[in-house]
């Protein structure tokens, strides 16, 4: 085997597949709004924690991936992904960095976070542990045999939850107690997020079915899972009117979502024409959060 050079620091942060990592900020923005919306005042430092944490275990989550990927032939065999919204990093694809590299970032990821959660949870309570550990094993369980939830049907659900956990664990972090409506307020998010998922299905379904990829697209088909992306967006957005009505700025992502619908159920047989849906499908879930979070911030 050829001897490959440690990567760069500039290659270690493109394992992690930094454009996606937006998502999970915004998600601790929206669960911090929540509890500032509730009379909270928020605490700076706990909450840049929270942030650099969920921002630390998305990223092992997406080393982790393409670790498990390169092993089960998953990213070799997609020739039809759209980089670089799906397919993986491809950085091993492409010889820059090996499985070992990638394999070594993921442990050196999680090693460092579990200690700053246990710190972090000490000062905040231990419902966050709790909360940190679920993420850790739903991160590691997405890719990793035994559990492997891709491969289970389970993948897009397991998304979705994990960032309305992001969403409960930001909350919590500044009152210190878990509270309903913290959870409530997560359900619209995590269902766009989780049809990030969805939409990313289309263009690897080849690859996915060839490696025991259960994907909704590889379960379904891509008409039928065009129109459940749809029935996830009116969800998502419906939910939004049992709330408190600052909550109701989430709604200006609709267009967005309604649109990414149009393109994705018109190229759901073309993929390699679905980039501009799913950049909107991207796009629509981070103006939700981002709305929502300045309704609560202005309530």
């Amino acid at each position: 085997m050829t001897d490959m050079k440690p990567p760069s620091w500039r290659t270690l942060v493109q394992m992690t597949r930094p454009g996606f990592l937006a998502i999970t900020a915004v998600a601790c923005l929206l669960g911090t709004s929540v509890a500032v919306a509730s009379g909270h005042r928020p605490n700076g430092w706990t909450a840049l924690a929270t942030l650099l944490l969920a921002v630390l275990m998305h990223a092992a989550a997406n080393v982790l991936n393409d670790y498990h990927d390169a092993l089960n032939g998953a990213d070799d065999a997609n020739t039809q992904g759209l980089f670089p919204f799906t397919g993986g990093a491809r950085l091993i694809q492409n010889g820059h960095v090996s499985v070992e590299d990638t394999h070594d970032l993921a442990k050196a990821l999680i090693l460092f976070l579990i200690p700053c959660g246990v710190l972090l949870s000490v000062q905040t309570g231990g419902g966050l542990l709790l909360l940190g550990l679920v993420g850790l094993l739903l991160g590691w369980g997405y890719s990793a045999p035994p559990l492997a939830l891709m491969k289970r049907g389970l993948g897009e659900l397991t998304v979705a939850l994990t960032w309305g956990l992001v969403v409960v664990g930001a909350d919590y972090v500044q009152r210190g107690q878990f509270f309903v409506m913290s959870l409530a307020m997560a359900v619209s998010f995590a269902l766009l997020v989780g049809n990030i998922l969805v939409i990313n299905g289309f263009p690897d379904a080849y690859a996915d079915a060839q490696v025991g990829k259960r994907t909704l697209v590889v379960r379904v088909g891509p008409t039928l899972a065009a129109w459940i992306y749809l029935a996830l967006v009116v969800l998502a957005h419906a939910w939004l009117f049992i709330h408190p009505e600052p909550a109701l700025w989430g709604l200006v992502s609709l267009p967005l979502s309604l649109v990414a619908f149009v393109l994705l159920l018109k190229n759901a047989k073309q993929v390699a024409r679905l980039t501009p849906a799913i950049v909107l499908t991207i796009a629509a879930a981070v103006l939700h959060g981002l709305a929502m979070s300045a309704g609560l911030l202005f309530l």
